[in-house]
């Protein structure tokens, strides 16, 4: 990937933690490196 995230992408992450199919989700940060960092 080794790229910025687009807006919709961003969104996209922003939406699935606002709904219920990421209630088993506990962490406390979403990394969008775009896979720079591993």
């Amino acid at each position: 990937m080794r790229r910025a995230g687009s807006p919709q992408e961003v969104a996209n992450v922003a939406l699935f933690l606002a709904s219920n199919e990421s209630s088993f989700v506990t962490g406390d940060r979403i990394i969008r490196a775009g896979g720079r960092y591993m």
